[in-house]
């Protein structure tokens, strides 16, 4: 794990021998004449941005606004008030958005005129403003428009506080800004850093794919309901150069689906990565959560957290790519399990999987139930686990200071991205060619006509619900699921007036006792189990309310607090008093 973007390391270089730096925390502590003139200092500048600014591991709050994993929310039980959504943030904050904006700020209004050389300004600044970007469409993703500071504000004082009271800008020029910041990113960032100490550093390919990304949100249903075709064709470019940019670099697809989150430096799949380490004790260390949040609890580590659905079990295809509800498909919901995508097993722990977990390879995971009451210390609740991420050969101890690499851009994305672009613009083989590619790797059969298992001929429509069901498969519980849902407006078509579900397995005594079912079922075959002594019982995980996302929630409200520090603002359409419209 590379342990560039905590600031105090590189700090540490710089200013060795310095009285009393070290023990700084904030670069404040340096005047602006040695931070933008020193070579170290203001690469020292640049990796506090990224330590701010870099996205974490998805959280199971995220997650449970999703088919994927359940629990209570707001925005499933259809209470969102005008505060709930409060990422816009007003008080006068180093860790907010417009906090972090002003950092940001703050160097590329110091950085043209340093004295380093020119070459390595623009560098540095790429980088920079690839965050900027990233801040805003942050923001513009849950609200439309905002207001586009791109320089420092003076932050006290009336004089200051009315000169910050900034209007929203239009949405379609804050995604034009931001898109400009991209393209400064793309032009002047080398498409793979020379030094493997530089790892995870933002690349023109990088930086091409988060304008891919953001260019498809723009063309999709949200922010495009009238699907005008120079959105898809802006995003089809993008997307692009995206691959050209990542491929002529080295990056592809992860020869391994499962393992792809174990590599670290020169991984071919990671665009975009936050560094992570397994430091115990240490100022810079940086550990994850995910892996101890998601293993099972009875294993001695973690704490069973992030329980797939059913709706996600039974979403991944069959081995012969058909979904499971297709004529021919094979599927047996009693063998639930049985001749699936491999990305199920990779994907999900089930009741019998073997699962390779705490350096056991032949590790059998079991979660059914005897006479009402469950064999594990505490019970999952949806009857599966998440394998994703999981280290299988972490040792117990090492749980709780794992140290994988979170990758928020896989080149699988990109060519999804790509895919749906591709389709929007007419180009299907092109779409079609993208899947086929996904599906090779994650070792579904080709089958005769060599389409992995997709209807062939689709149409347009057809061909953008194949693609959104793969990405659903391919990137789950990364936190693209909520986007997606969100962008095409399917929460109302796919989530209203349901409730997600779980099993409970059931052992039937009156075919096996207890004590003999557990001396023999680690040597048992798993289809006989389920056929003889299994019985599946569907349950309801959301018990108090059915999912309920309103309309307004495409577009969240700015919270009362920014309205009134800011007269400026307007709220959006659909909310109280709201008059600014986020689709122009």
């Amino acid at each position: 794990m590379k342990l560039q973007y905590i600031i105090g390391a590189l700090f540490a270089v710089a200013l060795a021998g310095c009285e009393n730096v070290l023990d700084k925390t904030d670069l404040s502590a340096f005047n602006e004449e040695q931070v933008f003139n020193d070579t170290l200092l203001a690469r020292g500048y640049v990796d506090y941005v990224y330590d701010q600014n870099l996205p974490t591991w998805p959280s199971s709050d995220f997650l449970k606004c999703t088919d994927e994993i359940s629990g209570e929310t707001r925005f499933f039980e259809g209470t969102v008030q005008v505060n709930t959504v409060a990422d816009f943030g007003t008080a006068v904050n180093a860790t907010n958005n417009y906090g972090k904006l002003r950092s940001i700020n703050q160097f590329l209004a110091k950085m043209p005129g340093s004295a380093l050389s020119e070459g390595y300004k623009k560098q540095l600044m790429a980088q920079v403003t690839f965050f900027r970007a990233y801040r805003y469409f942050d923001l513009v993703q849950l609200y439309g428009g905002v207001p586009m500071v791109l320089e420092p504000l003076e932050g006290v004082g009336q004089a200051a506080k009315d000169e910050a009271a900034i209007p929203r800008s239009s949405t379609s020029e804050s995604i034009a800004l931001i898109v400009k910041d991209l393209d400064y990113s793309i032009a002047n960032l080398p498409g793979k850093w020379a030094n493997t100490n530089d790892w995870g550093r933002i690349t023109s390919g990088a930086a091409a794919g988060f304008k891919g990304r953001i260019l498809l949100h723009w063309a999709s249903p949200q922010f495009n309901p009238s699907d005008l075709p120079a959105r898809w064709q802006a995003a089809y470019d993008a997307n692009k150069q995206a691959i050209e940019l990542l491929s002529a670099n080295g990056f592809k697809l992860h020869n391994s689906f499962s393992d792809l989150w174990f590599q670290e430096a020169n991984n071919p799949e990671a665009v975009w990565v936050t560094c992570y380490n397994n430091k115990v004790g240490d100022q810079i260390n940086k550990n994850m959560t995910w892996d101890n949040n998601t293993r099972p609890s009875y294993l001695g580590t973690g704490s069973g957290s992030n329980q797939p659905t059913w709706e996600i079990v039974e979403a991944f295809p069959m081995q012969n790519g058909k979904n499971v509800t297709e004529k021919g498909a094979g599927y047996d919901k009693q063998l639930f399990y049985k001749n699936r995508d491999p990305r199920f097993n990779q994907t999900i722990g089930y009741n019998g999987a073997t699962w390779h977990i705490n350096g056991n390879a032949n590790y059998r995971l079991w979660t059914y139930f005897v006479n009402n009451k469950t064999i594990e210390q505490k019970a999952t609740n949806t009857g599966f686990y998440c394998r994703k991420a999981i280290d299988p050969n972490l040792a117990t101890g090492a749980v709780a200071n794992a140290g994988t690499d979170w990758i928020e851009m896989r080149y699988a994305e990109v060519l999804l991205n790509f895919a749906e672009a591709a389709c929007g613009v007419n180009k299907l083989d092109e779409a079609y060619a993208q899947l086929r590619e996904i599906r090779k790797r994650a070792g579904i059969e080709a089958g005769a006509d060599g389409n992995y298992g997709l209807k062939p001929d689709m149409s347009r429509s057809e061909l953008f619900e194949a693609i959104l069901h793969e990405r659903q498969v391919e990137l789950a519980f990364e936190g693209k699921r909520f986007w997606d849902l969100r962008r095409w407006k399917q929460f109302e078509t796919k989530l209203n007036g349901k409730r997600r579900t779980g099993v409970t397995i059931n052992l039937k005594t009156s075919a096996i006792s207890a004590a003999e079912f557990a001396a023999k079922r680690d040597g048992m075959n798993l289809d006989s189990v389920y056929r003889q002594y299994f019985e599946i019982v569907p349950k309801s995980l959301d018990t108090k309310y059915t999912i309920n996302w309103k309309p307004e929630y495409y577009f969240f409200a700015i919270p009362s607090t920014a309205l009134t520090n800011n007269p400026k603002l307007e709220q959006n359409i659909g909310w109280p008093s709201g008059t600014f419209d986020p689709l122009k």
